[in-house]
């Protein structure tokens, strides 16, 4: 029987939603009947088989068909409308980061009582008593043996307005690379300080983690900060008001100078062990000199972000995984991702099907926005092929790509002269490559703004300038002024966070030749 292309691709197209052979059978013979024709049950199942065979082929041509605009702009589904907003912890190891973030997962019922007595008694076997609460966020061995968050934790929790993505950043210095793709995804900045006497002292002022982990997430762009003065409770502190306007007073000028505003900052006291101030507020026989919000009553307040929702497809990929076909992990920084999309992956320009999506929240969803941080199944890529820092874009507005670029730093700290030739590592959103500076263009005058009339030969400590560098591979980004999240970056040597930049400009292949030599 010979049927014509156009007539089978039409009635799969009717048909498609129809499940069982038999079923269909009988609404093509039914359709076919209204137009005057006869067709047997063995014709009928011969169509079917066509059908099937033209499957593949029916749904490459809607992919091609869909209108890339609507697909990715489409009105939010209304169980989706609640803000999302991602928080990462971060501060000096043993501030009880990981101790409050389990804290805040048991006060919002997100770890039930019985699942923390089980954490409390595991803990107690150790003789790791105090170490319990944190057991929600650290989970492998290796942090629950040694105290320490390890990897970036993960998990979610809500208040009355808003889903929050908790992010638990680790604090000691030799996981600093950890801690910064989390805060490559975060929007809101917890700095955790501990009042004890002699710990914050040690984590501010003696080399600790602190400043360089304020630092850096104002670098990865977080829009807030809040600080969180916490174990009050202490026997050295005893919520005494002197030594929390001590740390606040330590604290403020070097945060405005990291580029923190008055208006982006809040401080309140704690006690993470106890669960004070973080859900409920003091009373006054608990802290007479503060009655301000609770932690969970300020993040409830904060103002909604917005986001670019109608912007093509741009998720910034962190992590990959293999679990029944490749997981990419990654927060989507513009537009709105449903299941069934196709993307490309870039750099290496993959075209990939979204066939799953996991929230934060691990409930498979049909469609994510932009803010939200995502689990996303791919086909059409294998897990080997996916680096963190690549990008998922809409197919028709792909993101940058570049080796050579120009930005202007600002030098942190570093002892000796930087010229051309310093190599170092880039840490831009997810990425992290070897960079090397290739020329120094001229410095800025942080006072005026003004340019130096001639290139510098070095520059050292607390300069600003506008430098040309090259990477060693292909990376995705944007500049500063274009798509802030892929603009910025951290520069690091030997373990310490070297300078702190924005892209200026990228140079492509075409240009890099001639680029390099000027």
């Amino acid at each position: 029987m010979f049927m014509a292309k156009p007539l089978c691709l039409n009635i799969f197209a009717l048909f498609k939603g129809i499940s069982t052979p038999n079923t269909c059978c009988v609404h093509i013979k039914d359709n076919v009947k209204k137009k005057g024709r006869q067709l047997t049950q063995s014709q009928v199942k011969n169509i079917i088989d066509e059908l099937k065979n033209k499957e593949e082929q029916v749904e490459s041509l809607a992919e091609k068909t869909r209108k890339p605009a609507k697909s990715f702009s489409a009105p939010i589904e209304p169980d989706d409308k609640k803000d999302t907003i991602n928080i990462i912890f971060i501060g000096h190891v043993d501030a009880g980061k990981s101790t409050i973030g389990g804290q805040l997962l048991f006060l919002t019922g997100q770890v039930d009582k019985r699942t923390l007595e089980k954490y409390e008694r595991e803990a107690k076997e150790k003789n790791r008593e105090t170490w319990y609460l944190s057991w929600a966020l650290d989970t492998n061995i290796e942090e629950r043996n040694k105290g320490k968050t390890v990897e970036c934790g993960r998990a979610s929790f809500d208040t009355e307005s808003k889903h929050f993505v908790l992010l638990d950043a680790p604090g000691h210095k030799s996981f600093v690379p950890n801690m910064i793709g989390g805060a490559a995804q975060a929007d809101v900045a917890v700095l955790v300080i501990s009042a004890r006497k002699g710990e914050f002292e040690t984590g501010f002022e003696r080399g600790g983690q602190t400043r360089e982990h304020a630092m850096l997430a104002k670098t990865c762009g977080v829009r807030f900060l809040i600080v969180l003065i916490n174990k009050m409770d202490d026997l050295t502190v005893k919520w005494d008001k002197e030594r929390y306007n001590e740390i606040v007073s330590k604290l403020t000028p070097f945060l405005k100078k990291t580029g923190f505003k008055a208006s982006e900052t809040i401080y309140m006291p704690c006690s993470g062990f106890t669960g004070l101030n973080l859900k409920d507020r003091l009373t006054l026989e608990q802290c007479p000199w503060y009655q301000g919000p609770s932690f969970l009553e300020h993040l409830d307040q904060l103002p909604s972000f917005k986001w670019p929702y109608d912007d093509p497809i741009k998720v910034l990929v962190s992590e990959r995984y293999k679990d029944m076909g490749t997981i990419v992990i990654g927060k989507i920084e513009s537009g709105i991702i449903r299941k069934g999309d196709t993307c490309t992956l870039m750099p290496n320009k993959n075209s990939v099907k979204v066939i799953g999506i996991t929230g934060a929240d691990e409930i498979e969803k049909n469609m994510c926005k932009a803010g939200e941080n995502v689990k996303l199944k791919l086909s059409g890529v294998e897990e080997d092929e996916v680096v963190p820092g690549f990008v998922l874009c809409h197919p028709d507005h792909l993101c940058n790509t570049a080796r050579v670029f120009d930005a202007q730093i600002v030098v942190l700290e570093h002892k000796s002269i930087i010229c051309a030739g310093y190599k170092g590592v880039l840490h831009i959103h997810n990425a992290v490559e070897e960079v090397i500076l290739v020329g120094l263009i001229h410095t800025i005058d942080k006072k005026t703004g003004e340019k130096s009339a001639q290139r510098p030969r070095f520059i050292k400590q607390d300069t600003v300038a506008v430098a040309r560098f090259k990477t060693a591979n292909l990376i995705c980004m944007e500049t500063f002024a274009n798509f802030a999240p892929m603009g910025r970056f951290t520069l690091r040597d030997e373990g310490r966070t070297v300078a702190m930049g924005k892209v200026l400009s990228l140079h492509h292949k075409k240009e890099e030749t001639e680029s390099e030599n000027k």
